[in-house]
């Protein structure tokens, strides 16, 4: 296994071609990639999309999670627009939803199904996109951004544009043209990363006849019995139906992975390899119903949870979030509990975990998301959407699930074909014309048209 530590340095040199020109390129095709490049193109830009894995999608596709985590409430459907969309496509092609095990609006996943809507709206829109393609770097001088780097089996080549996105989930474009951000907690420790799976041989009547749950179960087992897993990790989100006898894990984590650093992620996806056979024996040995469970597959990529917050124009806060937060800027709303994984295994600070996941917003409750913060402090011509937008850690894990994804890359998706029409920066951007655009589409912006609102 290699290691990050660099002995010398070696001096690198290259002409490389400009491959494309475009007005808005966006770096990663995850669900805020894919909501900021649709949105953009629809608008009339020329937009380019580059993404690392061998599909649209992120996490929902190539890191194989079982749930996409609330669209919606029993009130309001935050995600409109894109998301809405999307839903209502998966919904309507069938099949690619199996079940909503947590009420009408909260749908697990059957990856190769959504693989192929994404595949269609990106064709559909007329976005341009590779697949199997890094970012390696970016070109910004003076506020300005005026190429990223890639690299693929090609070899290296720039791409040029008037508005970049950076949607890579860790800020990657952001981070190495300077921006500011935040990594972890004070101590810089993160929320443990996981390998999602898929598996089979389940008796789902038997399961669900049996009522267990699978983390109450998991708890005291590990205190009769620490053996049981290589690590005392008490938190089990679990395995949900996704087949008559089949199953999406999200179980186990890989504590102290670095996102930005590919030997740690190297280390931590082998590790996660290793750990799930100890969880295929807790479900066979103590869950009715899994007696014949059988890990068949895991993700081809590791779901990190947390890495770069990427620092903007404003810092979207736990404050916020408990007052219900209203902006004259606000581009949407969401309601997703703050959700903050453990960031290392201990049993007994499972009660610690659970205080965290508290304080979730009542139906017909949700807190605003400014404009703001997803204009990179620095840049003019860069907007950010994704779980690294400027929030605070406590909104981070409420604001880093699909749905938010798809809310925050569709604002930068309409900004982005704004400014890249107008030739203007992301600080000029007319923000009542940018919410009148987006209601347009189906956005949730109840305040819009309010009188008064908090700064």
């Amino acid at each position: 296994m290699t290691t990050a530590k660099q002995t010398r340095a070696l001096p690198f040199t290259r002409t490389l071609q400009v491959r494309r020109e475009a007005d808005v390129v966006v770096a990663g095709g995850g669900p805020a990639g894919m909501a900021a490049a649709v949105t953009a193109a629809r608008q009339g830009a020329r937009v380019f999309l580059v993404e690392a894995m061998n599909c649209l999608g992120g996490m929902g596709t190539a890191g194989m999670l079982p749930v996409f985590m609330p669209f919606a409430d029993a009130v309001h459907f935050y995600a409109g627009g894109f998301g809405r969309e999307l839903h209502d496509r998966l919904e309507r092609d069938g099949g690619t939803i199996a079940a909503k095990p947590w009420g009408p609006l909260l749908p697990v996943i059957r990856a190769e199904g959504l693989k192929r809507i994404y595949d269609a709206m990106a064709v559909e829109a007329g976005v341009e996109f590779l697949l199997t393609t890094h970012v390696a770097a970016v070109e910004a001088e003076a506020g300005q951004m005026t190429h990223v780097v890639c690299a693929a089996k090609s070899g290296l080549f720039a791409l040029a544009a008037k508005v970049f996105v950076d949607c890579t989930g860790d800020g990657d474009l952001c981070a190495w043209a300077g921006t500011p951000f935040e990594n972890g907690d004070e101590h810089g420790h993160v929320m443990g990363a996981t390998l999602c799976s898929l598996w089979t041989g389940i008796a789902w009547d038997a399961v669900n006849a049996a009522g267990q749950h699978a983390e109450t179960t998991l708890i005291d087992e590990l205190r009769r019995n620490p053996g049981v897993l290589p690590q005392p990790d008490p938190h089990l989100p679990g395995i949900l139906p996704l087949g008559p006898a089949m199953g999406g894990g999200n179980v186990g984590h890989s504590y102290g992975v670095d996102g930005t650093d590919e030997a740690s992620l190297t280390q931590g996806n082998v590790f996660a390899r290793r750990l799930l056979p100890a969880y295929e024996r807790f479900y066979r040995q103590h869950m009715k119903g899994y007696e014949r469970l059988s890990l068949e597959a895991t993700a081809s990529q590791l779901g990190v949870r947390e890495s770069r917050r990427i620092r903007g124009d404003y810092v979207l806060n736990r404050a916020d979030y408990d007052r219900r937060a209203v902006f004259p800027d606000e581009i949407g709303r969401y309601n997703y509990w703050i959700d903050t994984h453990l960031s290392q295994p201990a049993l007994d600070d499972f009660g610690d975990h659970m205080k965290l996941r508290a304080a979730p917003l009542k139906p017909g409750e949700s807190y605003g998301i400014p404009f703001r913060c997803l204009t990179p402090r620095g840049l003019d011509n860069v907007l950010v959407a994704g779980r690294c937008v400027s929030t605070d850690r406590a909104v981070q894990s409420s604001l880093r699930v699909m749905p938010g994804c798809f809310i925050t890359g569709q604002a930068c998706g309409m900004a982005a074909a704004m400014m890249a029409g107008g030739a203007i920066t992301s600080r000029a951007v007319d923000v009542r014309d940018l919410q009148s655009r987006l209601l347009a589409i189906g956005a949730f912006l109840p305040n819009f048209h309010a009188a008064t609102v908090e700064s």
